[in-house]
């Protein structure tokens, strides 16, 4: 039995309830513990204390073979001594617990680092730093780190530390504006998202979620693979913040950041890479970047400390970041000069309170939010000149707050009970100022035929398509129970993991009179949609030329929300001094609702997701580890998929050749060449939740296969390497293609039909339909895979990644990464970067077999070599200068057309397929996007005369100025053999230099 001492006399059990498992190999994953272990010289009465920031400490007893293991810590810094009899014989100062971590403090009576003092021995921490009680791949970056490199104030950049992590190519942006990430060649939503073990992740799209205050977080614990069966919903990786905590002693700061516009560079301008439009506004310039502005400042402030000393603590920190922009739009877009300033706050608070000797109570609450206000203005775009006051921009509000409770009781020394329950809401707020309801829309005004608006297009000042619901929102609920049971050399864990989640009042209907204008162009010979029987503007009066106008009807507000479910069990075994096995099964469970609260997914029978993991101390002194893991993932539904195939939408188009144009940019003396028409079969009808989804569908799933190891070389580097697998093995989209379903279901005899526009199914494999026959009754129409059209689904990721470290020893840290890595299919996952499409599992991608055929070759995450390097160098007490470094090989270039070498539309997708001028065009056969370089740089001053307390520091990111191509615009065709002048063209870069300033003071 481990006995407790403490000036403050605090009992035993006041500490164990702020730990996890007594005797556990490892912290559990997504939590805010770590552990310690060791070896120590075997003699009667020994024992290891340890002792953290706030004064408290605990005394580890030592078996007969001098090994030690303390049960999970709270994360932080440490002192280790080494007892016989109650006398101090050695002792590590600075040791430092990190996050899912367990860290090897071993003694011997010749440590080489020790200083002898009146027969006691006093080190600093020589920890090695090869965790070898974890079987998973992650990265930790602490708060020390985060002060010292230079790095973006996000999560997602703090994650790009982490190999195998890469900023996504699609533009995708969470609510909070933050660029997302993917890992592992999965797709920018495939991640989850944790604070302080609550579930932050954003339910209706997956994109991104809530995050900490950059001064907030304790430690980043990034994983990119092979984590715990406790935790699920995720194929991609994990981005867990751990936010600080007070202690007995106070502690104040206050820091302003600074990033001047007269320190960032022009931004690189754009321009038309295959023609100019006919009516183009200043030649081939496509966008004009260099008279874009950004001037940013943060202002935050912590402080922390005991409300009551040794029984309540309380930590708080809030920051509020400005941006003022001014954006010049590219031509084509119908807001031309854009001023705004955006606003984002966000705190967070921490209350820790030891209710009794073994049991505990944690409180969270954090906000992360931004508000967006902007005034938009005519441009002269020959001039390169601001015109006259439009309008004001849409009133913006993002993000939200969330609150969680944690529960510990030590019931034994052996048993632990953990409960968690917590709640977020985020608002999606946009409404228009100044909104002009007698205004319609205008798109593609330069599209407009040049003889009716001589060679000037024509707008309007409506600046906005579609409005939205003032209550739009989503609703988070996280519950979590964990039972751990320590018995001998086993840790047997069991618990529930349950998720509730509402997106409230979605969508968005069309502008002005309900409906929106679109300009553009074709050969006039050519159809431009038989499939809906739309044909050539050449057999209408006034289309002669080609050009066309379309009238965009639409209409879709809901609210859908979705269980999720999940069991599991785990037990982590120490099988002897050196073999750790990590053996569990997750059980996860699916049911999603759609706007009529109808359940149309139900996949509650068990989905077994099995997690098997080993690391083995090849030399039984934590300097070599041998690991590896093999799990099955599998990922729930976001909400999205409701809105787009389980509402009630409308969404229409009907098409004009023209005469002339009103002075507000509307198309007049139209004559008609269609009624409405919807490819998608989208007339405003609510869709059968027995039609939605095919029957029996499947949650998406992916295997995963890690081999690794990590070595020491002497005192001071470390070195290993991973190989890594991935396999997505079943996935969620949408299946758009109606006719085959009827065609198929009229060949088995029926009479049937289906009012959905879109049916939800496994691709790449067999699907059964259900449709309603000519009496009412349902009847079932299996297809196969060769029915349908598909290919089988593929998404294959392999990498090699090597890596080499050298820990901080006072003076200087460093680490470099390789990472050689291939992801190869027909399918990104949930969302598609190349066309920078955000709808989550209805993506164009399977929607018809014409949209699959030439899919296949390098996705849109492939990125086949990555190389980072990151550290920095404590010149002396006063001086710090660092440094990141991310080379990164480009993704594939993609051309998209119409469809076959006659240039069809059977999906009326336009230039969606995988056509290049007729000719079949896989992903990657264009050749790839150039390689991308960012070098940041950092320096810190923290004066001795203000006791180092006071810093200024200087960061200058991009410090090359490159600012390579992210993506190209892939479609080749305005209509069928008509080229686009905007393929090939940018549309995203790496974002200029820019610098940042800072002063900070800790009280």
């Amino acid at each position: 039995m481990s006995t407790l001492h403490s000036s403050r006399r605090l009992p035993l059990r006041a500490l164990c309830v702020a730990l996890a498992v007594a005797c556990a190999p490892a912290a559990f994953a997504q939590s805010t513990t770590g552990s310690l272990f060791g070896e120590v010289p075997v003699a009667a009465g020994t024992t290891v204390r340890v002792e953290n920031q706030s004064g408290v400490s605990r005394d580890l007893p030592v078996d007969a073979s001098g090994h030690y293991r303390s049960p999970a810590l709270p994360i932080g810094d440490y002192t280790v001594t080494l007892l016989q009899n109650g006398s101090v014989v050695e002792t590590r100062q600075n040791v430092a617990v990190r996050v899912g971590n367990a860290s090897e403090v071993s003694f011997s009576t010749a440590a080489p680092q020790a200083t002898k003092l009146d027969g006691v021995q006093v080190s600093a921490n020589t920890t090695p730093p090869i965790d070898v009680a974890s079987v998973d791949s992650r990265t930790v970056i602490d708060a020390q780190q985060l002060a010292k490199l230079p790095l973006g104030r996000t999560a997602e950049q703090i994650a790009q530390l982490a190999p195998g992590v890469v900023p996504n190519n699609g533009g995708f942006t969470s609510d909070t504006g933050k660029s997302l990430v993917s890992f592992g060649g999965s797709s920018a939503n495939a991640n989850a998202y944790y604070i302080n073990g609550f579930n932050t992740t954003d339910p209706l799209q997956a994109l991104g979620g809530i995050t900490l205050p950059y001064g907030a977080i304790d430690q980043e614990e990034v994983y990119t693979g092979g984590y715990s069966a406790q935790y699920g919903r995720s194929d991609g990786g994990v981005i867990n913040a751990v936010g600080k905590r007070g202690t007995n002693t106070w502690h104040y700061g206050v820091q302003f950041l600074w990033e001047p516009q007269f320190a960032r560079a022009k931004g690189a301008n754009d321009y038309y890479a295959s023609g100019v439009p006919q009516s183009a506004k200043a030649g081939n310039l496509y966008a004009y970047n260099r008279d874009n502005r950004d001037t940013g400042s943060t202002a935050s402030v912590y402080a922390g400390g005991p409300l009551i000393k040794d029984k309540l603590y309380i930590f708080a920190a809030a920051e509020v970041e400005r941006h003022d922009t001014q954006t010049i739009a590219n031509e084509e877009a119908s807001n031309s000069f854009e001023k705004s300033r955006s606003t984002m706050p966000r705190w967070y608070t921490k209350l820790d309170w030891n209710i009794t000797d073994s049991n505990i109570l944690e409180l969270t609450g954090a906000s992360d939010k931004t508000e967006t206000n902007g005034t938009y203005y005519d441009y002269d775009y020959v001039a390169k000149r601001r015109g006259a006051f439009v309008n004001d921009a849409d009133r913006q509000k993002n993000g939200g707050d969330l609150w969680s409770g944690k529960f510990t009781s030590y019931i034994t020394d052996a048993l632990t009970l953990t409960a968690e329950y917590g709640k977020m809401h985020t608002r999606s707020y946009q409404a228009p100022a100044n909104y002009d309801g007698s205004l319609t829309y205008i798109d593609g005004d330069v599209n407009q035929n040049p003889a009716l608006n001589g060679g000037v297009p024509i707008g309007n000042a409506q600046t906005t398509d579609g409005l939205s619901d003032p209550n739009r929102g989503n609703f988070t609920t996280n519950t979590r129970l964990d039972l751990a049971y320590a018995i001998g050399s086993h840790t047997i864990s069991v618990g529930i993991d349950n998720l509730t989640a509402k997106a409230s009042d979605q969508g968005s209907e069309s502008s002005g009179p309900g409906y929106t204008w679109s300009y553009s162009q074709s050969l006039p010979d050519v159809p431009i949609n038989s499939d809906l029987g739309v044909g050539a503007t050449g057999d209408f009066p006034n289309g002669a030329e080609g050009y066309f106008v379309q009238k965009n009807t639409y209409s879709q507000i809901a609210t859908v929300r979705s269980t999720q479910r999940a069991q599991y069990i785990e037990d982590k075994w120490q099988v002897n001094d050196r073999l750790l096995l990590q053996l569990g099964l997750r059980n996860d469970q699916f049911t999603n609702y759609d706007s009529a609260s109808q359940a149309y997914i139900t996949q509650t029978k068990p989905q077994w997701a099995p997690r098997l993991g080993f690391s083995w101390d090849v030399l039984g002194d934590a300097s070599f580890k041998v690991y590896g893991n093999a799990g099955r993932y599998y990922l729930g539904l976001p909400l999205n998929p409701a809105l787009n195939s389980a509402a009630a939408t409308t969404n229409t188009v009907q098409y004009y050749t023209y005469s002339g144009i009103a002075s507000d940019g509307t198309p007049t003396g139209l004559t008609p060449m269609s009624g409405p028409v919807s490819g998608l079969n989208l007339y405003g009808q609510q869709p059968d939740p027995k039609m939605t989804t095919a029957k029996g569908l499947t949650a998406e799933k992916q295997d995963e296969y890690i081999l690794g190891f990590t070595k020491t070389a002497g005192p001071s580097w470390v070195y290993g390497a991973k190989l890594m697998y991935r396999s997505l093995r079943n996935a969620i989209d949408d299946y758009c293609d109606r006719d085959a379903v009827l065609a198929k279901a009229a060949s088995l005899g029926y009479d049937a039909s289906t009012s959905n526009s879109c049916f939800l199914i496994n691709p790449g494999r067999a699907n059964t339909f259900t449709l309603v026959d000519a009496s009412g009754n349902y009847v079932e129409v299996p297809m196969s895979n060769a029915d349908l059209g598909f290919p089988k689904l593929k998404r294959q990721y392999y990498s090699l990644e090597t890596l080499l470290e050298h820990p901080f020893d006072g003076r200087w840290y460093a680490k470099f990464d390789y990472v050689f890595s291939r992801s190869y299919g027909n399918t990104e996952g949930q969302l598609r970067s190349d066309v920078s499409q955000a709808n989550a599992s209805t993506s164009y991608d399977w929607d018809g077999a014409s949209i699959m055929q030439f899919a296949n070759g390098p996705q849109n995450n492939d990125h086949t070599h990555q190389i980072k390097l990151y550290g920095y160098y404590q010149i002396d007490p006063e001086w710090l200068v660092s440094a990141n470094l991310a080379i990164i090989s480009g993704s594939p270039k993609h051309c998209l057309g119409f469809y076959g070498a006659k240039g069809t539309d059977p999906l009326s997708y336009g230039s969606l397929y995988h056509f290049c001028n007729g000719e079949p065009s896989a992903p990657g056969k264009q050749g790839r996007l150039p390689w991308t370089r960012q070098l940041d740089i950092g320096a810190t001053y923290s004066p001795a005369f203000a006791d180092h307390k006071l810093s200024f520091s200087a960061n200058i990111f991009n410090l090359t100025n490159e600012q390579r191509p992210l993506q190209l615009s892939p479609y080749s065709e305005l209509s069928p053999q008509l080229t686009n002048p905007l393929y090939r063209t940018v549309t995203i870069r790496q974002q200029p230099r820019y610098a940042r300033l800072s002063v900070s003071y800790d009280f």
